[in-house]
């Protein structure tokens, strides 16, 4: 793709006649550049069309087994506890049980989930925040407003356009209308983020618990305390473990979770041949309607049971990020799908003969001789299921972290040849000490069972709304698909919902107390970040304040470079004007550094930076953007001050090769690659002019910009090279990192709920959470803060 470069002068207007000369220009490089575009474009879906290869693709449905499917698969071990929990009075109740559990895994798993919900990911990302960017980049909907026009031209920054009087420009229109209405739109995303993660605490906690409950079957004289003891070692174990990452013992997940689906179907078989045939007649609808018919307060709140034959739903869509959709699609419909019915199915069979074994329904329908060999793919396929959660959950507050939703965590990459898989410590502690509690505390399944459905319909309810707006806003559906698809989704989840409001008082009310915690937290955070940002844009100093100062600033300008950390992808910040107020020297060069997130999964390294000029040559002050996506990391071993000097370098550099190379405005000029350089160079004397070049080696791109004219005057250069010189004397000299140590206080006047949440849940947050230095690797010997404090 061919390098643009964008330059405003700081005085005069370029001539017409020579404005559109250049203009022709641009447009044929464009057309040029479209060509190529669309021939590697079709390069590209040859390629793929071979990669993703009719075995390769069924490598990969295999291997989503254990990452996606771990936690929906292991829902045999408890359901049918859960939905008799004091017993079976009628036979026939079975019958409509099971129907109710095959039509529930018809509908939500599989028409909802996997051929609907699954397709509205974000480039391969799943979970809420992945919908609610998707949202974000199609309507202006953040309540951070801190996009550029530049920022849409990112290669991952994919959106479509409206037609005027569309359905989708009057729902777009309507949302951006009122922040009430955004507001309601993020606290609906951060309650389905807060129910993910209480899924995280409480599938590991009824997951175990029930594999472990095996050994009270078989060996009678065991009390229910030390079932409760494994299953804690058990958990203890499986978040001790969590910083090791699941590379290197991923490999075994999909082999364990096959055989445990192999398993599961064929005691399933089994148990249909030898109990009872009669059973299959569950396929048919009409039993639902017996069952409710024979009416009963306890046929109603069953569904809770029910409902749990559908858990893992939301770990499905979160850990979508492995594998590509057709994977997922093919490992549900030809692998989980039908175990599952059989496993269903042959549960009901045993239970229809022996009623009374509806507490331990699944271990008691094992034959004797495979009983402790599928004690031990049980157990293991608990933990498989566990893990699957507790990576989604990492995920999830990965990508709240970085919409500015989360305190700052530490985050860990935990695999060299996956982005995805990452490790938050204080996350896992947390979520460990809460399953422990939950295990513990309740010390059976039923209470879990209840708390568990709770948090899973409240996360379906949630990806509902969140579908409607996608299907409006993102595949421009006709209103009518989309009143069916919701209208079908939320009778379905608002009967399992209504049922779960009866086990509130048993229950219910621990995965809402956890998320209540969690969403207080997140939105606590978020809110002082929102007023941070507000304030940074109202006490913003103007370009004509600065110009005023002149080329000295009004102060000494002593050897060095300062790197001025803002949240301002404009303007100059209020940090620097409280900076040169207070002291009476600042650097030669002045570089204002803003880290920003795009809703979006990743932005590729050659796109990362954009860098302009403020000011007259002679200020030498620039800024910087680092953009990033919700799933890249800031890793420690990547040097940010090496490759934002890079990038600095190469942008003077280009510059110096156009007519009028400064800028005060808001866009940003922006710099090309090493292989545009030489395209913009020419080839005739590539060696001579590539060899002040070489500290650019380790860079592909910077970002796309328009190609610069190959007419490049001698004096251009030598202004250029000059400034290098200068800039790398003044690098040699020392850099300092200076940022803003803000405090954030209620004014007097504020309610009192306002002062609780600023004056001690923020400022809380702000004393334990990782400061700004650590997340950029910034040594401390180099480090400035400049302290000031604002009211809101």
């Amino acid at each position: 793709m061919a390098a643009r470069v964008e330059a405003a002068t700081m005085g005069g207007e370029i001539d017409e006649e020579e404005s559109d000369e250049r203009g022709s220009m641009w447009d044929l490089d464009q057309k040029l550049d479209q060509s190529m575009d669309e021939e590697a474009g079709r390069l590209r879906n040859m390629y793929r069309e071979k990669k993703f290869s009719a075995l390769l693709l069924l490598q990969l449905s295999f291997q989503s087994l254990g990452v996606v499917y771990g936690d929906l698969g292991t829902s045999p071990l408890y359901v049918f506890y859960n939905t008799f929990p004091h017993g079976i009075k009628d036979p026939e109740d079975i019958i409509g049980a099971l129907s109710l559990i095959i039509y529930s895994l018809t509908l939500i798993p599989l028409l909802k989930y996997v051929f609907v919900v699954c397709k509205a990911n974000d480039n391969g990302q799943g979970g809420t925040f992945a919908l609610y960017s998707l949202l974000c980049r199609h309507a202006k909907v953040k309540t951070i407003q801190n996009q550029h026009r530049t920022d849409e031209e990112l290669t991952t920054y994919s959106r479509t356009t409206f037609h005027e009087h569309s359905f989708a420009a009057k729902t777009k229109r309507w949302l951006e209308k009122r922040t009430s209405r955004k507001t309601a739109l993020l606290i609906l995303v951060l309650v389905g983020t807060c129910m993910v993660i209480g899924d995280g605490i409480l599938t590991p906690a009824i997951s175990v618990l029930s594999a472990a409950g095996g050994l009270r079957v078989n060996l009678p004289h065991i009390s229910n305390g030390v079932v409760v003891f494994v299953a804690v070692v058990i958990l203890v174990s499986l978040f001790s473990v969590q910083h090791y990452g699941t590379d290197r013992v991923g490999w075994l997940f999909a082999p364990i979770v096959f055989l445990w689906f192999l398993s599961i179907a064929s005691i399933g078989m089994y148990n249909i041949w030898k109990h009872d045939t009669s059973v299959l007649k569950a396929f048919s609808p009409v039993y639902i309607y017996r069952y409710f018919k024979r009416g009963g307060r306890d046929r109603w709140t069953s569904l809770g049971g029910i409902m749990l034959s559908i858990t893992g739903i939301e770990a499905l869509f979160a850990d979508l990020s492995h594998f590509p959709v057709s994977a997922v699609q093919i490992a549900f419909t030809v692998i989980v799908f039908p175990c599952l019915l059989l496993a269903y199915s042959g549960q009901a069979a045993y239970i229809r003969r022996y009623p009374d074994h509806v507490a331990d329904a699944f271990y008691r329908s094992i034959p004797g001789s495979v009983y402790w060999p599928m004690f031990i793919i049980a157990t293991a396929a608990a933990i498989v299921a566990s893990q699957a959660t507790i990576s989604a959950t990492f995920s999830l507050v990965k990508q709240a972290l970085a919409h500015g939703c989360f305190p700052r965590v530490k985050v860990v990459h935990t695999s060299r040849k996956f982005l995805g898989q990452i490790y938050v410590p204080d996350i896992n502690w947390i979520l460990m000490i809460l399953c422990i509690a939950v295990t513990a505390g309740f010390k059976n399944q039923s209470q879990i069972g209840n708390a568990y459905g709770t948090a899973v319909v409240i996360v379906m309810l949630v990806t509902t709304l969140l579908m409607t707006l996608i299907m409006i806003l993102v595949w421009r559906c006709h209103w009518v698909l989309v009143l069916i698809f919701t209208v079908l989704s939320l009778v379905v989840e608002c009967t399992y919902f209504s049922a779960m409001l009866f086990k509130i008082d048993q229950g219910g009310w621990v995965p809402l107390v956890i998320a209540a915690a969690f969403l207080l937290i997140m939105w606590v955070w978020h809110y002082g970040t929102l007023k941070r940002y507000e304030f940074e844009m109202h006490c913003r100093v103007s370009m004509a304040w600065i110009l005023g100062l002149g080329p000295s600033l009004g102060l000494v300008r002593v050897p060095g470079v300062g790197l001025v950390y803002t949240e301002l992808a404009s303007g100059v910040p209020h940090i620097f004007s409280h900076f040169i107020t207070n002291l009476p020297a600042i650097h030669s060069v002045v570089v204002f550094v803003c880290v920003k997130n795009l809703p979006v999964y990743t932005v590729p390294e050659e796109e990362r930076f954009l860098v302009k000029r403020i000011g007259p040559k002679n200020f030498h002050m620039f800024r910087c953007v680092a953009r990033y996506g919700y799933r890249d990391l800031h890793k420690k071993d990547d040097d940010f001050e090496k490759r934002l000097f890079e990038s600095l370098f190469l942008y003077v550099r280009l510059e110096s090769m156009m007519e009028g190379g400064c800028s005060d405005s808001d866009d940003y000029s922006i710099c090309g690659s090493q292989q545009q350089l030489k395209d913009t160079l020419g080839n005739g004397n590539e060696n001579e002019n590539l060899a002040t070049f070489d500290t650019f080696d380790s860079i592909e791109s910077i970002t796309p910009v328009k190609r610069v004219s190959n007419t490049v005057t001698a004096s251009s250069q030598m202004s250029g090279v000059d400034e290098l010189e200068f800039i790398n004397g003044c690098r040699d000299a020392g850099v300092v990192h200076i940022m803003g140590n803000t405090v954030v206080r209620a004014r007097r006047e504020a309610r009192f709920y306002k002062k609780i949440a600023i004056d001690y849940v923020y400022a809380f947050l702000r004393k334990i959470c990782r400061e700004h230095s650590v997340i950029y690797n910034v040594p401390q010997e180099s480090l400035l803060n400049v302290g000031q404090i604002f009211y809101v």
